[in-house]
């Protein structure tokens, strides 16, 4: 019998698989899922078997053999690669780069697929009976002794690092000696060994936790609550069946950020090891995790967007914290929703997926009119709490000192003086926007981007944040040589330094990229926060998403305009999710809580209809509005993006796209461009891009079929950087 062929994706720009013969050497029988390192240009790459084939269009004498077959068995099984299949024919994309998408970095590049065990350390008999009084002159061993005191099952180093540095030597002395003892274990964090116990539910949750418990097959349920509602609750109960029937759960969130409050409070209800999957893990915790949740040692996996591509051995629900989060959406490369394909996966297995969220996306919402979901809504807060009252503070003819009003200020002094902790949200770090000359006009321009750059007044630098670019404060004026340099606008840096000037006593937290770059940083604020031993935070939207302050009683929005002018339709949307977010911070307790929102627009329909009706009033205008101009949900957009070092050559490819698209009949679906994209120039590159609109996602999908791989072979394409964007959230 003749030998397969191999049909394998290759991470590469083509859209298409790679025929390869089997490896000389290979010792087990070929099978779907399984990586190969192959022959690939001048050089060699790893790719993942798709399919098996009979025949193949490659002459004989130029087919190869693959170098060598990496697994045994399948790193991917039926259902993930059936995803991975579905993702790329979706979103239009090179299918190499979307089978790797499913795989850590770690075996992307074709390291093995073993998982190192965990050492832990632990006392020893010695170490338990030692006097550590006695180590006066060993301080790094006497404290390491005394963390390890109690700990029966011993402490893996990710605990250590935490609370003391360079602790391998000390520790090494100890074992040495005896006192301590290497132990290996899962790699996985245990649990902790007391469990918290569930409380009671409220009539809504209750409802919403048997509507979860009654759902056959798939079910896509949106679970619609006000901020504090309990949704989190929810999701444990629903997790608590699933589990208890020895079946996994899938929980995405949108940011790394929110993934350390949830996860120590799942730890704390589930007292089962949880996967922990997202960008911020070193290689061998992700490939730990992964291995984990593919072996189906891990009942529970949390993640960011990725995660959705993880095997899982038994997967019975899949839950999206926060869905309407755009963090969701992929916006470089392989340009996927989270939400979309976890949503097919569920339909593939045939179990409930569960969106939450307490202002979902239009989309989410249309799909609830329709009949494609089920809505649970939750409109009371839990324990009580009551909702915060929200006001607006007008900002015209009213005196602003470093981006506060007088009645800002007052607030928070009167909350301050309760007892209660100040939340003060603004998205936009830094110390200013811009830094300007007084004496000629001069900006800080960033000189690859169509925009000024960012004065971090901490650092004494300027920053460009879309590309990257920064340099240092000139002394005096590039242009007129002037020294009166000042700052303009407000960023988190600078309500910073007027806080620490107007509250001289208290304690202040700042919580944006900016103060989280190390690792664990993030963690360590929040805690602090949620504390509340610091009495003012001040953050960008990093606050805003999904954290409980439980002694959050004033939230002030500091700039509620930025996103009621713009020129992206999807903009009234964000900002009223932003705004209702940002509220829900404050009084979820048993204190009430108050919100003051200062606006330049105190008469806009968007912000008026928030506080007098909320969000579902809001959301209902919205999708009038998107029904009227025929936008999505209405319609289905795809938007081709191209960027060269001039302007020409982008603009020459996506004439000739355009012509392409009216070759192939572009029936149902509107050409509308090129244009230049909204930031022209980025990082140096020129940009601009052709959108696709169609009343009916068959017929763009149709179009999109033949046009995306015949895009491959334009000339002028050789000259640009092009993309595909499938169903997009950006338009810049």
């Amino acid at each position: 019998m003749p030998h397969p062929i191999l049909r394998i994706a290759v991470p590469s720009p083509l859209r298409r698989l790679f025929d390869y013969r089997l490896p000389l050497d290979a010792t087990h029988p070929p099978r779907p899922g399984q990586r190969y390192r192959v022959p690939f240009g001048r050089g060699s790459t790893v790719g993942i078997l798709v399919e098996l084939s009979d025949t193949t269009e490659v002459p004989e004498g130029k087919l190869k053999p693959a170098e060598a077959q990496l697994d045994n068995e399948p790193l991917l099984g039926p259902e993930e690669l059936k995803l991975a299949a579905w993702a790329a024919d979706y979103y239009r994309h090179p299918p190499g780069e979307v089978y790797a998408a499913a795989l850590p970095v770690a075996l992307r590049q074709g390291k093995g697929a073993e998982v190192k065990p965990l050492l832990r350390w632990r006392l020893s008999e010695a170490g338990q009976a030692l006097d550590v009084a006695t180590l006066k002159r060993a301080p790094r061993q006497q404290a390491l002794l005394r963390l390890l005191a109690g700990e029966e099952k011993g402490l893996g180093a990710e605990r250590i690092d935490a609370v003391q540095e360079k602790w391998r030597p000390s520790m090494k002395g100890l074992v040495e000696k005896g006192w301590v003892e290497v132990v290996e274990g899962s790699c996985l964090p245990q649990p902790p060994s007391e469990r918290d116990q569930p409380p009671g539910l409220h009539d809504e949750q209750q409802a919403a936790v048997a509507a979860l418990a009654a759902a056959e097959g798939f079910a896509p349920f949106l679970l619609d609550g006000v901020t504090g509602s309990g949704k989190t609750e929810v999701y444990l109960q629903a997790m608590a069946r699933v589990l208890a029937a020895g079946r996994q759960v899938l929980v995405l969130v949108p940011e790394i950020g929110l993934t350390p409050q949830l996860l120590e409070r799942f730890r704390r209800r589930l007292g089962l090891p949880i996967a922990v999957l997202h960008s911020g893990l070193a290689e061998g915790e992700r490939l730990c995790a992964w291995q984990a949740a593919s072996s189906g040692e891990a009942p529970v996996v949390i993640g960011t967007r990725s995660a959705v591509f993880t095997p899982m051995r038994d997967l019975g629900l899949i839950i999206l914290d926060e869905e309407h989060d755009a963090s969701f959406k992929q916006q470089e490369g392989f340009r996927y929703s989270a939400r979309d394909v976890a949503l097919v996966r569920a339909r593939n297995l045939g179990i409930p997926v569960l969106l939450g969220s307490a202002t979902p996306s239009l989309e989410s919402l249309n799909n609830v009119r329709a009949g494609r979901y089920t809505e649970l809504r939750l409109r009371e807060r839990a324990g009580g709490a009551r909702p915060p009252s929200i006001q607006l503070i007008d900002l015209r003819h009213q005196r602003i000192e470093e981006g506060l009003t007088a009645a800002m200020r007052s607030a928070m002094d009167k909350h301050l003086q309760a007892g209660g902790q100040v939340l003060l949200f603004l998205n936009r770090r830094g110390f200013s926007p811009t830094l300007f000359c007084h004496d000629c006009g001069w900006v800080s321009h960033c000189q690859r981007c169509d925009v000024n750059m960012t004065f971090h007044a901490g650092e004494r630098r300027l920053r460009c944040h879309h590309c990257g670019t920064e340099r240092p404060v000139p002394p005096q004026c590039p242009d007129c040589g002037s020294v009166d340099l000042r700052p303009l606008g407000q960023g988190t840096e600078r309500i910073e330094q007027a806080l620490r000037e107007h509250f001289p006593d208290r304690r202040i937290l700042r919580i944006d990229r900016d103060a989280t770059r190390r690792k664990g940083s993030m963690e360590g604020l929040l805690a602090e926060a949620v504390s509340g031993q610091a009495e003012i935070l001040i953050g960008t939207q990093m606050l805003a998403k999904g954290h409980h302050f439980p002694c959050v009683t004033l939230v002030g929005i500091l700039d509620a305009d930025q996103g009621l002018f713009s020129a992206d339709f999807r903009a009234t949307e964000r900002m009223a999710q932003q705004i209702l977010q940002v509220a829900g911070r404050a009084g979820r307790a048993e204190r009430p809580g108050t919100v003051l929102i200062q606006t330049h627009q105190p008469e806009h329909p968007l912000l008026q209809t928030l506080i007098l009706h909320g969000y579902p009033a809001f959301a209902e205008a919205a999708l009038a509005e998107r029904a009227d101009a025929s936008l999505p949900p209405y319609s289905h957009l795809a938007l081709l993006r191209a960027e060269g070092p001039g302007p020409d050559a982008p603009r020459a490819f996506l004439s000739a796209a355009y012509a392409l698209a009216e070759s192939l009949g572009s029936h149902g679906v509107m050409l509308l461009g090129p244009v230049p994209a909204p930031m022209e120039r980025r990082a140096g590159r020129h940009r601009a891009q052709l959108l696709l609109q169609a009343q009916s996602r068959a017929a763009l999908q149709r179009l999109l079929s033949a046009w995306a791989p015949a895009l491959e072979g334009l000339k002028e394409g050789r000259k640009v950087r092009w993309s595909l964007d499938v169903d997009p959230v950006e338009m810049y």
